[in-house]
């Protein structure tokens, strides 16, 4: 095993053991749900940096995986959409997170009417090879683990969830990103890689190892101010400002000209006719915005015309439009 896995299953130990609130920083509110009770142990154990639980994935009672399981609270969370025997699988190589999350869900148990802790199935295993068979997952989901891995590791962790879900099943993921050059220094410190700090890529590079593992949809669903990295306070010369993002991923087939990558772009016409056809499946009614993936934008913008506006990426798309 790799020197900063082994330092990621030790800082992760210490944290089941010893539950640390600032370990990392969800840049989102805890969801409220009707008749969810969520246990303060799980919260204070949220070792994750966004969130990955969308109720509009979570329909007709779907199969779901977990990956990195923390303290149990999006396990839960997810359980509340799939209330059967084994609906969610949870995945960890920390056996003391194992252990902790199984002792908060019987918690939950006892805090929550409608909760089984047979609904949960807990299962030691790695993101590199889960124990999970083929197309058998509807939505498939990991919150602040990805970033920690190496390149070559992050390959083999997307490949394997692509494994694992069913066709147009969803991966829904968070994590930071930065659009500045991490220093090597910083990039090769195991321990800051494990704190989720010095593993982050690019977020048109994060995108693009996403759908070169085949998926051929991605949302990028928010993107929001995380941490920094500061001179002084870390090895580097300028301050490395860092990002969460909330990214869902489709495995469908993948277009003949290239995936699709939604990043909040909409596209309004505002001509003299009534609305504008570019044969290509996109119909602009005159004045309506209509979301479009960021191909669709730069073939759009190549028409060259003046009655069509591309607005900038808002790294917030919430379905809707066409690609």
């Amino acid at each position: 095993m790799s020197d900063y896995l082994d330092e990621t299953i030790n800082v992760y130990r210490d944290a089941a053991l010893k539950p640390n609130v600032g370990l990392c920083c969800t840049t989102t509110p805890v969801w409220q749900l009707p008749g969810l009770t969520i246990p303060k142990i799980m919260q204070e154990m949220n070792y994750g940096c966004g969130s990955t639980v969308h109720p509009r994935d979570l329909v007709n009672d779907p199969n779901i995986l977990y990956v990195g399981v923390g303290g149990g609270m999006e396990v839960l969370q997810f359980a509340y959409f799939s209330r059967k025997t084994n609906g969610v699988i949870g995945v960890d190589i920390v056996d003391e997170m194992l252990t902790a999350c199984d002792v908060n869900l019987i918690e939950s148990e006892s805090e929550n009417d409608w909760f089984k802790r047979d609904f949960v199935s807990l299962r030691k295993g790695s993101a590199l090879a889960l124990p999970i068979e083929d197309n058998s997952i509807d939505v498939a989901a990991q919150n602040c683990l990805f970033n920690i891995f190496t390149k070559q590791d992050l390959q083999k962790a997307l490949k394997e969830m692509y494994r694992v879900l069913k066709p147009y099943g969803r991966l829904v993921l968070s994590d930071p990103v930065t659009d500045q050059e991490m220093p090597e220094t910083l990039r090769n410190d195991d321990r800051l890689r494990a704190l989720c700090l010095s593993g982050s890529l690019s977020l048109e590079e994060y995108l693009k190892m996403i759908t070169d593992a085949g998926f051929g949809t991605v949302e990028v669903r928010a993107k929001r101010p995380y941490r920094i990295l500061a001179p002084g306070q870390y090895d580097t010369k300028e301050m490395i400002f860092l990002d969460s993002v909330e990214v869902c991923a489709i495995k469908d087939p993948m277009p003949s000209d290239g995936p699709c990558i939604f990043t909040g772009k909409s596209a309004i016409y505002y001509g003299t006719a009534e609305y504008f056809d570019d044969d290509k499946g996109h119909v602009l009614l005159q004045n309506q915005p209509l979301s479009i993936c960021d191909k669709t934008a730069n073939a759009l913008m190549d028409l060259g015309r003046q009655d069509i506006h591309i607005s900038p990426a808002t790294f917030f798309y919430d379905g809707g439009g066409c690609c």
